[in-house]
């Protein structure tokens, strides 16, 4: 006995591949806003701030990456490029506070 395929299942398939591609398309479209703040930010501030969104839309573009090619080695970089994310930012907001770095 042949099972047949449930074509809702195609369908949703489908779906989910133009959804996952237009959220990697707004993805990077907000990641070139972002580098452009990064790029002419008033502040020092505005500067961080901007390449800390930078750093997570990356994490982001990652994970549907990985969603797109069925590939979990994006998640690994991810969350690799998290941590190193969150102690680069965390070190860059002590030295601005601070002047120094240690």
């Amino acid at each position: 006995m042949q099972s047949k395929c449930n074509p809702n299942v195609e369908s949703m398939s489908q779906i989910l591949s133009v959804v996952l591609n237009i959220a990697l398309a707004v993805h990077v479209a907000l990641i070139a806003v972002c580098v452009w703040r990064v790029w002419r930010g008033e502040n020092v501030i505005d500067r961080l701030i901007g390449a800390d969104l930078v750093g997570t839309l990356m994490l982001a573009v990652l994970v549907l990456l990985a969603l797109i090619l069925v590939n979990a080695t994006y998640i690994d970089v991810a969350i690799g490029l998290a941590a190193l994310g969150f102690v680069s930012t965390i070190a860059l907001a002590k030295y601005i506070a601070d002047q120094q770095m240690f």
